[in-house]
């Protein structure tokens, strides 16, 4: 992962990157023993490629939602954008802060109190300790999380997860904000909250990348829609194109 300079006016830029998983299938006792027969010649596994010579720039402040219908790439490239994933070759390159809800309670020991984890999360978000002393009452006033802040995470629900979650990565003050489907878990009321929040972030120049199945949602907090197929970028341009072109192929 590089980082872009504060002084350039992109905050995300991808080239050419390319990413690849190994399927192993189970075979039958005779594929396997006139594979072992041939010398263990050929491979009893295939590759599936995730992403193709992908190529992106997202600006400081757009607001762009990655579409695509289930195995498309869309979450894998997100994982890359994040760092969570490497690439096998190309490069992506961010600018300031990235944060954002990938997996729920992903960087959350279970063993650890909600309030060490906020300290714990936060450090990985890149948050100082004195940071997060000062906006520690405000994550924990928006998580709703109350009296169970000093209680095992692994007593948590989902739902508690994901306020406790989606609260610290909002208050670490990110350039670059990413969000996987996590709007789907939690209730309707926090939802509100959350989109409402997002949309705090986009009005004040934030970048956001989205990915969500929920088009009505994207369309209300995007403006930008990149749509993939089978790991490869088929459009991109304004959300309600993106939208309607996804539409189409469901």
């Amino acid at each position: 992962m590089h980082v872009l300079q504060a002084s350039d006016a992109v905050a995300i830029e991808i080239n050419n990157i390319s990413k690849q998983f190994v399927l192993r299938h189970s075979r039958s006792l005779k594929e396997s023993v006139v594979w072992l027969l041939k010398g263990r010649k050929g491979d009893l596994s295939e590759k599936f490629h995730a992403l193709k010579d992908i190529q992106l720039t997202v600006n400081q402040g757009q607001t762009v939602a990655l579409l695509g219908l289930n195995g498309s790439g869309k979450s894998t490239l997100l994982k890359h954008i994040s760092g969570v994933m490497l690439p096998d070759s190309g490069t992506v390159r961010t600018r300031g802060r990235v944060a954002g809800l990938i997996e729920v309670g992903a960087g959350f020991h279970p063993d650890l109190t909600g309030r060490d984890n906020v300290f714990l999360n936060a450090a990985i978000l890149g948050m100082s300790e004195e940071e997060t002393k000062k906006r520690f009452d405000s994550i924990i006033e928006f998580s709703e999380i109350g009296q169970f802040i000093d209680t095992e995470v692994k007593f948590y629900s989902s739902g508690m997860y994901l306020r406790l979650a989606f609260s610290v990565a909002v208050h670490t003050d990110p350039e670059v904000f990413l969000i996987d489907e996590i709007l789907a878990v939690g209730d309707e009321p926090f939802q509100r909250k959350c989109i409402d929040k997002i949309q705090d972030l986009a009005r004040d120049g934030k970048t956001l990348v989205v990915v969500s199945h929920d088009l009505d949602l994207v369309s209300r907090i995007c403006d930008r829609g990149i749509v993939l197929q089978h790991g490869t970028i088929v459009f991109d341009g304004p959300i309600h194109e993106a939208v309607s072109r996804l539409r189409s192929e469901v």
